[in-house]
């Protein structure tokens, strides 16, 4: 379904961003927050005074979201930092993917009871343009433990051991083929944790036998981008950008733990790269397409496209609804990697719009509880 006519999109903040990203609407300040990944700044943006005010990061910032305890925490290189607007200091609470000082943090949201969750890519080459299988995703509780999620290590035909025999100190997940009480019947996967100890597997006890031998871990992640959850909170909505899908897996709010990861929606030709989301008080989905220059209403139970709200800039990049109702959908764009050409002809590249007439209505978001 096309932009239907009474929409009016405009831009309202209007400076050329490098990589605009991650708006979210705070309804206590009744202010737009978002950030300039390569412009190294997060910026609060008044609907009311038409004023922006911003703080430098030192570093590219993948996010930055509210804090219960007051200030924010964001995402400046691979550090989780508070910031305290009033002083636009910041300080350093934990770091991620260490092994890795290539990637950088990029987008993060908040789930329903408090929990950050966040992720990595590699840094680009060009926009869009990174090392594959570098990123990670995060999840981050009010102790600020950090969890891993969506990486695995592979097992396949080797030896002869029982699910008892293995012994590792990092939890990880094992994934192998078997063929039940080895007698020529179909493989099988399973998925069970293990640890790590040592880097090698002990042999602590005997049950029926599994082939196995062990390959390394590796990341099932190019670009970690746009997240959020379902009105029940039994599902998270997560994209990587490379897969040019938009996925859902089974979340336990308890303990964050996902599974049971599946396909929502493959995007179309010239709709570009699927990047930010956000999902709508009916559950609906948006999602701004890099290089896509729109924004797509997705039902996810269905995996059908309801409407497309086309920008006059292509690198249309997250979006958010805000506004005193939520009836207000911000959109964030990028400048960065635009030619002069392209600039000419995109010469709001960069803004941040508002569309107004949607008919729909968005949520609050959740403030961080650590």
């Amino acid at each position: 379904m096309e932009m239907m006519s009474s929409l009016k999109v405009e831009p309202v903040v209007k400076f050329s961003a490098l990589i605009g990203e991650g708006p979210i609407w705070e309804e206590s300040e009744q202010m737009l927050l978002f950030v300039d990944i390569a412009g190294q700044k997060i910026h609060r943006w008044s609907p009311t005074t038409n004023q922006i005010e911003s703080v430098e990061t030192g570093d590219t910032v993948g996010f930055a979201v509210p804090r219960r305890k007051g200030g924010y925490v964001a995402g400046v290189g691979l550090s989780i930092v508070n910031v305290d607007w009033s002083t636009r200091t910041m300080t350093s609470l934990l770091k991620v993917d260490q092994d890795k000082p290539n990637n950088r943090l990029n987008d993060g949201k908040v789930d329903p009871v408090g929990r950050l969750l966040a992720g990595t890519m590699g840094k680009e080459q060009r926009p869009a343009e990174v090392d594959k299988q570098q990123g990670s995703l995060f999840s981050v509780n009010s102790d600020l433990n950090v969890t891993k999620h969506l990486s695995q290590v592979d097992i396949l035909n080797g030896l002869d051991w029982s699910l008892t025999c293995l012994s590792l100190c990092t939890s990880l997940t094992l994934r192998w083929t078997y063929r039940t009480g080895w007698t020529g019947l179909s493989p099988v996967c399973l998925s069970v944790p293990v640890s790590l100890s040592g880097g090698h597997i002990e042999r602590v006890g005997l049950v029926s036998h599994l082939s196995v031998s062990l390959y390394q871990s590796h990341s099932q992640v190019d670009i970690s981008n746009g997240l959020d959850w379902s009105l029940d909170m039994k599902t998270f909505f997560y994209i990587d950008s490379l897969s040019l899908t938009v996925d859902a897996f089974d979340y336990d709010i308890t303990t964050g733990q996902l599974g049971n990861r599946r396909v929502v929606y493959h995007m179309r030709e010239k709709e570009g790269l699927p990047d930010g989301l956000t999902v709508d008080a009916d559950g609906r989905l948006w999602v701004a397409c890099y290089n896509g220059g729109r924004v797509i209403n997705i039902d996810p139970g269905t995996g059908v496209c309801l409407q497309t709200v086309y920008l006059p800039v292509m690198k249309t990049t997250s979006c958010c609804f805000g506004g005193l109702d939520y009836s207000d959908l911000y959109v964030t764009s990028a400048s960065l990697g635009l030619g002069q050409s392209e600039i000419r002809h995109q010469p709001l590249a960069g803004h941040t719009f508002r569309v107004r007439g949607l008919g729909v209505k968005g949520r609050p978001s959740n403030s961080f509880s650590g």
